[in-house]
């Protein structure tokens, strides 16, 4: 039995995806490169709790009283010298006619704020796994500039990854009237409901405000480092539990063909190799969303363990999280390997004014770039993780559809 393997199921053996999607057709995938997507981990590389540190130190822990009165430390505010280059270099790629899908650093030219790019997505990586930029001016360029010097700006911290089956590579957190409660189909972005803690399916996430709430919509995020060294002092059964690869996630239905409906996988992992660091992927939406198939005896429901391991993880997250406020023209990028965040729930204007609206981007750092060495089978990928079904084309909508 495979290292921390406490289920009796068959275990998968798997080396890299079968397709190249390093090679992807060109006329799909503009650039190449097709999303990895969602697969389960490499089970024999798991390893057990007695493995994992019961302390964490570095620059990845962290607490909320580090930053909470000193902005100065986790913001980035644009200079007009930097806004002028975003801004020339976003016009010189609208009048090449390249497809937004096809952006990329070499045709995305920053000489300068590249440069400063380079140190703040080490410290995405390897630091506090945060930063704010102020000053974007999204209320004074059109939504296809903004969307393209957004995205160029991302292409220095990673490569776009597909967020959904439809391939949205830009993707549209808004309320769009879908229903929260039927959480076995609905991703809640799309709504105005309350997002608990969670990392999500890329190394990086994205999200520039173009348009707040009238009240609500407000931001948190946390260091997992952190919250498993309190977990280690208060609550270590519950730090147990989440190593152990018992917990199931809903796909929601973006499935590719001859793919389960679900992932088995533990909350909390070990680097495969790398630095050997702490790493938690986690949606508690998706673990709570599985009745239809533990009904019919397909998964196992959540034990009373579990779920009281779900409140535990979720309370001390909201104890030990920093509170933000993204302002129209903010942009937050956010580790998904060391972080987890969440939002509060919001109500917008009434119309005609518009909804709150954020563009989200996923961004994916591979093993040999400088990322976390993941004991998934596309960590040395390029577009590792995101939400692929089948050959879906990557797209860039510049608003929710």
């Amino acid at each position: 039995m495979a290292p921390g393997l406490l289920v009796d199921e068959p275990q998968v053996h798997l080396s890299h995806p079968s397709k190249r999607n390093d090679d992807a057709p060109r006329h799909v995938f503009p650039d190449g490169i097709r999303t990895s997507g969602q697969h389960p981990p490499l089970y024999d590389a798991l390893k057990p709790y007695s493995a994992f540190p019961k302390q964490i130190t570095g620059p990845t822990v962290w607490q909320r009283s580090d930053f909470e009165s000193h902005p100065s430390r986790w913001q980035h505010r644009f200079t007009p010298a930097e806004i002028a280059e975003l801004s020339a270099t976003a016009d010189a790629f609208i009048a090449s006619g390249t497809p937004l899908t096809g952006i990329s650093q070499s045709n995305f030219p920053l000489p300068t704020l590249s440069k400063t790019l380079a140190t703040l997505r080490d410290d995405l990586l390897d630091g506090k796994g945060f930063i704010l930029f102020k000053n974007f001016p999204a209320q004074l360029w059109s939504p296809h500039k903004t969307a393209v010097a957004y995205m160029g700006l991302g292409t220095y911290l990673g490569y776009f990854i597909s967020q959904n089956g439809r391939g949205h590579v830009l993707g549209h957190v808004k309320d769009v009237g879908d229903d929260p409660t039927q959480i076995h189909s609905v991703r809640i972005y799309r709504t105005a409901a309350r997002q608990f803690f969670h990392a999500d399916d890329g190394d990086i996430v994205g999200l520039l405000c173009v348009h707040r709430a009238q009240e609500g919509g407000e931001s948190d995020i946390v260091s997992v480092h952190n919250v498993w060294n309190v977990l280690q002092r208060e609550h270590p059964d519950v730090a147990e539990l989440l190593t152990k690869p018992v917990w199931y996630f809903d796909r929601k239905g973006e499935v590719s063909e001859g793919q389960e409906e679900w992932i088995r996988q533990p909350v909390v992992y070990l680097e495969n190799g790398g630095k050997g660091r702490v790493y938690c992927k986690w949606d508690p939406y998706y673990v709570r969303s599985l009745t239809r198939f533990s009904e019919r005896g397909m998964v196992p429901p959540l034990s009373e363990e579990q779920k009281r391991a779900m409140e535990v993880l979720e309370a001390v997250c909201q104890r030990e999280s920093l509170h933000m406020v993204l302002e129209v023209g903010d942009i937050q990028f956010v580790s998904n390997a060391h972080l987890l965040h969440a939002r509060t729930a919001y109500k917008d204007f009434a119309p005609p004014a518009p909804r709150r609206h954020l563009l989200r981007l996923w961004l994916a750092t591979p093993e040999g770039e400088g990322g976390w060495a993941l004991p998934m089978p596309d960590s040395h990928e390029k577009k590792r993780g995101g939400v692929q079904v089948n050959d879906t084309a990557p797209r860039a909508p510049l608003d929710a559809e």
